[in-house]
């Protein structure tokens, strides 16, 4: 267990959720929503939007993978640390996803608070998010098929 994920765990910013596993697939829709409208908005060249959407996308579709295992997040950076410890340090999950993770979740707050954006950063992102998604769908896609 990651120190971050452990001190997330000890502050009550991830906790224990029953409703989770019901609520991942509704997560899972949000995460499509959002990277649909993100391409939507990319092509009336509204970078800063596209960029925040394509955040969003990535963070609903690490809060299905979450929420599959019956817990939520309080903190953007717990999601993260938890998604670390749960899902790639497991290797379910490629490193190359964190990252980009990582790395929408800093563009979207160069957006949001300082009006900094790009479409190269939109750009090298988007497969990503894509990729997320689709990860995210086949981990809880299998899981559930174990189980049954």
């Amino acid at each position: 267990m990651s120190i971050d994920y452990e001190s997330c765990l000890k502050k009550g910013k991830i906790r224990s959720f029953s409703r989770g596993k019901g609520l991942a697939n509704k997560e899972l829709q949000a995460a499509s929503a959002d990277l649909e409208r993100s391409q939507k908005t990319f092509k009336d060249n509204d970078y800063k939007w596209a960029t925040v959407q394509l955040y969003y996308s990535m963070f609903h579709s690490a809060r299905a993978l979450l929420y599959f295992k019956n817990l939520r997040e309080h903190s953007h950076f717990c999601l993260i640390a938890a998604i670390q410890t749960l899902y790639v340090k497991t290797k379910q999950l490629p490193v190359t996803l964190l990252e980009a993770l990582k790395k929408a979740k800093n563009l979207r707050e160069d957006a949001d608070y300082y009006d900094r954006w790009s479409e190269e950063g939109y750009r090298k992102l988007l497969s990503a998010a894509e990729d997320f998604l689709n990860k995210a769908n086949q981990i809880i896609s299998d899981q559930k098929s174990q189980v049954e």
